[in-house]
């Protein structure tokens, strides 16, 4: 189903995104961004859900609707697709900060240059209720609130902050 919020916004449910899973025993509760604009992301996302399902480290609690937004910083590329998933693990958050990037290489991420197209994009908006201000991890992310990409996904799935 696609739900048109502007002529620029556009929402996405499918069997994936939106999704309610299982409870975890696991100890943190992260809120992660998740973005692309190379390729098929629609797909990548589905595989991407996969994958976490899969993975012994997290849990995956919700998942947002996907939006479709145009860029910011860089315009000159496509459209991005961003969607959140809530997920639950043991790491702590520079661990869990290593997961992502270790799934963004997994899923063919390159770093051309800030803001550049990609295939995949994780960011932490939340862990736990942590603030952390550090070099390369700030938390919650410093940018989410001016983020349509993050705000509006993050209404979906019921997140408060």
């Amino acid at each position: 189903m696609r739900k048109n919020l502007n002529r620029d916004l556009v929402l996405f449910f499918d069997g994936f995104y939106p999704k309610n899973l299982e409870k975890s025993q696991k100890r943190h509760i992260a809120t992660v961004g998740i973005g692309g604009n190379i390729g098929n992301v629609r797909r990548r996302f589905k595989k991407l859900f996969r994958y976490l399902k899969t993975h012994p480290k997290v849990d995956i609690l919700k998942t947002s609707p996907i939006l479709k937004n145009p860029p910011f910083g860089f315009l000159d590329q496509d459209d991005f697709y961003n969607a959140v998933i809530v997920l639950k693990t043991n790491l702590s958050p520079k661990e869990f900060l290593n997961f992502l990037l270790h799934t963004e290489k997994h899923f063919k991420r390159e770093r051309k240059f800030k803001n550049s197209p990609r295939t995949l994009d994780m960011d932490i908006i939340f862990f736990d209720k942590i603030k952390l201000n550090k070099k390369d991890l700030k938390i919650p992310h410093p940018k989410y609130k001016e983020r349509d990409s993050v705000m509006i996904p993050l209404k979906y799935i019921g997140a408060k902050r």
